[in-house]
C-alpha cells in the first residue's frame, strides 16, 4: 500500500530560513506569518492530508465517477466517489478556501506562499480532489480582478467560503490551443445578461455535487465581435440561479452533457458543458474576456505546476521506502546487511541516482513555486511600487518555466517511482502507477509545455528589450558575485556561474537568429525553457547550500547534510544537461523544418 507523510519540515525550512517571510511584516496580509501561526497551520494541513484526502486517492481510482442521466425531470449529474463529500465538507468547514482570499469578502486574507504548501499537499494527498479547490480560487481571483462590484458582491462571499466552486470553461472541439476559434455566443438580454449558447469540452469540475452551486466562468462571442481572440468576451454563468437575497433559484440552462474516461484523474469530472440560452452576465468588457482569463490561467499555471511537484513528492516517498526494504543482490563493493540473504536495493548506484535524481527535483521545485507565490504577493501587496513591478516581472517570465518543468518532472519523478518498484510498480496495489497516470496530464492542460515554451521564448524574452530577464538575471548575477571568493561555497558557485553563461548564451542566440527565423526561436524553445528551469533550480540549490553551511553543527545536522549533498548531486548529475541543450539550441531548426516525414 502506497502512503505519505507531509513534508512538513522542508516546509518551514524554506518559509523561514529560504525566503524568511518574516521580513515582510510591513506588507499586507504578512502580519501574521510567523512561525506562531505557520506551524500549526503546517500541521493541520498535513494530518487532513495524510488522515482524510489520502486515503481517498486509491479509492477514488478504482471506483471512478458515476455520470447520472437516468431521471427525465432533472439535468444529468455527476456521483462522485465514496467519501469526496464528506471529505469537501471537512475541507470547507476547516477554512482551507477562504485561506488567502480577501477579508471584505469573507476570507482571512493571508498570502499566497503561506497557501502553496496546502496546495502541494493537497496534490500530493489526493490529486482528483484537489483539482475543484484550485480551479475554485482561480475563478475567484478573476471576478474579484474584473467583475463589477455587484457581481463581486453577489457570488465572491458563498465562493470564498468554498460552498460555491467555479470552473474556467474555454475548450471547444474545435478550439483548443487557438482560442480565437470558439464559437459559443452570447446575446445581450433586456434586462442587462446575456444569453449563452455553444458547448465546451474539457472541462474539469464542471458538475459534481461538491457544491451547491457552481460558476462558470465561460469564453464566448457578442454579435459583431473581432475575428479571433480580440474579439472574445468572459461571461459568468451560475449553474443554479442566485436570487437578489442570495438565495439559490431555478437551474441555469446548461447541463453536463457526459463525463470523459480518462487515463488518470477518474475521480475527477471532466465535462462536457452544453449551454442553450444559459444566462450569464459580462465579465469586465466586452471584447477582453482573454485579460480577465489570463488572470485565471496565470493563477492556474502555477497551480498546475504544484500539481506536478505533489505527485513528485510522493512518489518519491513511495520509492525511497520501498528502496530502503526491498532486498535484492548484493552491493558492488561487498555485503552491506550480511545477516539478511540480501541486501536492500538503496546500496545500488542507479537506484541511488534515481533517487537523488528525485529528491533534486521535488525539494528543488519546492524552493522555486515559494518563491514565485512570494512574487505573486510581493506584486500585489508590497507598499513600494519598485518591488512590485520587479516582483510581477519575475512572475510573468518565470510562469511558463514552472508550469513546464514541475509537470515534466512530476511525470519524470513518477515515472523512476515505477522504476524503483520494478515489476511491483506495474501494479495497481502498489500505487505508484496511479501517480504516472495522473501526473500526465499536467504536462498538457493550461497550455501544453511547447505552448509554454512559445511564450517563453516568444513573448517574455523580448518583451520591453528583455525588461523581464533582468528580475531574474540581475540578482543571480549578484549572488555569483557575492561568493565567486568563498571557498566553502565554491562547488556551488562555479557550476552555477559556467551554466549560467551557457543560459545567456542560449538566450543571446535565440535573440540574434528568432527574429530573422522565427523556426529558430520555436525549434529550440521547448530545450530553452528546460535550460531555463535548470539554471533556476541550480540557483535555488546554491542559496539552500549557503544556509546549510551555516548549520552542520546543529540539532539538525542531519537535515542540513542532506540539504548539501542533493545540491552537490544536482550541481555534478544534472546540471550538465544544460551543455547538451545549449548545442542543440543553437544548431538551429533546419534539421526538422526541412526533413521528410
Amino acid at each position: 500500500m502506497p502512503q505519505f507523510k507531509a513534508p512538513i519540515r522542508d516546509f518551514k525550512f524554506l518559509l523561514h530560513e529560504y525566503l524568511n517571510v518574516s521580513q515582510y511584516a510591513h506588507v499586507d496580509g504578512f502580519a501574521d506569518s510567523g512561525d506562531e501561526l505557520m506551524t500549526p497551520v503546517l500541521e493541520a494541513a498535513g494530518q487532513m492530508c495524510e488522515e482524510v484526502l489520502f486515503p481517498l486517492n486509491q479509492v477514488g481510482d478504482k471506483v471512478g465517477l458515476k455520470y447520472d442521466n437516468t431521471d427525465a425531470s432533472r439535468p444529468p449529474r455527476v456521483i462522485m466517489p465514496d467519501g469526496f463529500k464528506e471529505a469537501y465538507k471537512l475541507y470547507v468547514d476547516s477554512g482551507w478556501p477562504s485561506f488567502t482570499c480577501a477579508t471584505e469578502y469573507g476570507g482571512q486574507g493571508l498570502p499566497d506562499v503561506l497557501n502553496m504548501p496546502l496546495m502541494e499537499m493537497v496534490c500530493s494527498a489526493n490529486l482528483s480532489f484537489g483539482l475543484t479547490p484550485g480551479l475554485s480560487h482561480g475563478a475567484y481571483n478573476a471576478i474579484k480582478l474584473h467583475a463589477s462590484d455587484a457581481l463581486k458582491s453577489k457570488y465572491l462571499p458563498k465562493m470564498v467560503t468554498g460552498h460555491w466552486s467555479g470552473v474556467m470553461c474555454l475548450t471547444e472541439p474545435q478550439a483548443g490551443t487557438d482560442l480565437g476559434l470558439i464559437r459559443t455566443k452570447a446575446e445581450s438580454m433586456p434586462d442587462g445578461s446575456y444569453a449563452i449558447s455553444g458547448t465546451k469540452i474539457f472541462i474539469s469540475s464542471g458538475e459534481h455535487e461538491l457544491t451547491e452551486n457552481i460558476i462558470h466562468l465561460v469564453l464566448a462571442r457578442l454579435p459583431g465581435a473581432p475575428a479571433g481572440i480580440k474579439g472574445i468576451s468572459l461571461f459568468l454563468v451560475p449553474k443554479i440561479m442566485v436570487n437578489d437575497d442570495g438565495s439559490l433559484g431555478e437551474h441555469n440552462k446548461l447541463i453536463c452533457a457526459g463525463i470523459e474516461h480518462k487515463m488518470g484523474l477518474t475521480a475527477s469530472p471532466t465535462c462536457m458543458m452544453q449551454y442553450d440560452g444559459a444566462k450569464g452576465w459580462l465579465v469586465g468588457e466586452p471584447h477582453k474576456g482573454m485579460r480577465a482569463m489570463f488572470t485565471m490561467m496565470n493563477a492556474a499555471r502555477l497551480y498546475v505546476g504544484v500539481q506536478g511537484l505533489g505527485i513528485g513528492e510522493v512518489a518519491y516517498q513511495n520509492a525511497l521506502a520501498y528502496a530502503k526494504e526491498r532486498l535484492q543482490s548484493r552491493a558492488l563493493t561487498g555485503a552491506k546487511e550480511p545477516s539478511k540473504p540480501a541486501d536492500p536495493i538503496i546500496v545500488h548506484p542507479d537506484v541511488r541516482r534515481m533517487l537523488l535524481a528525485m529528491r533534486a527535483f521535488t525539494e528543488g521545485a519546492r524552493a522555486l513555486a515559494l518563491e514565485m507565490a512570494l512574487k505573486i504577493d510581493l506584486a500585489h501587496r508590497h507598499p513600494d511600487p519598485a518591488v512590485r513591478e520587479e516582483s510581477d516581472d519575475f512572475v510573468q517570465l518565470l510562469t511558463p518555466v514552472v508550469k513546464s518543468y514541475l509537470t515534466d518532472g512530476g511525470f519524470e519523478t513518477a515515472n523512476l517511482a515505477v522504476q524503483v518498484f520494478g515489476g511491483y510498480g506495474f501494479i495497481k496495489e502498489y500505487g505508484v502507477e496511479q501517480y504516472v497516470r495522473d501526473v500526465r496530464v499536467t504536462m498538457i492542460y493550461e497550455g501544453t509545455n511547447g505552448i509554454q515554451a512559445l511564450d517563453l521564448v516568444g513573448r517574455k524574452l523580448p518583451h520591453a528589450a528583455g525588461k523581464y530577464l533582468r528580475a531574474f538575471f540581475h540578482p543571480l548575477g549578484q549572488f555569483i558575485e557575492k561568493h565567486k571568493d568563498n571557498p566553502q561555497m565554491a562547488e556551488f558557485i562555479k557550476p552555477l556561474a559556467k551554466n549560467f553563461e551557457y543560459l545567456q548564451q542560449a538566450t543571446m542566440w535565440l535573440a540574434a537568429n528568432g527574429m530573422k527565423n522565427p523556426d529558430d526561436a520555436g525549434g529550440g524553445a521547448v530545450e530553452y525553457q528546460k535550460m531555463f528551469a535548470l539554471v533556476a533550480l541550480a540557483y535555488s540549490w546554491a542559496r539552500q547550500a549557503e544556509i546549510a553551511l551555516g548549520k552542520t553543527a546543529c540539532d539538525e545536522k542531519e537535515f542540513y547534510e542532506a540539504k548539501l549533498s542533493t545540491a552537490r548531486f544536482f550541481m555534478q548529475k544534472i546540471l550538465p544537461q544544460t551543455t547538451s541543450l545549449l548545442q542543440s539550441i543553437v544548431a538551429g531548426s533546419k534539421s526538422m523544418m526541412q526533413a521528410v516525414i
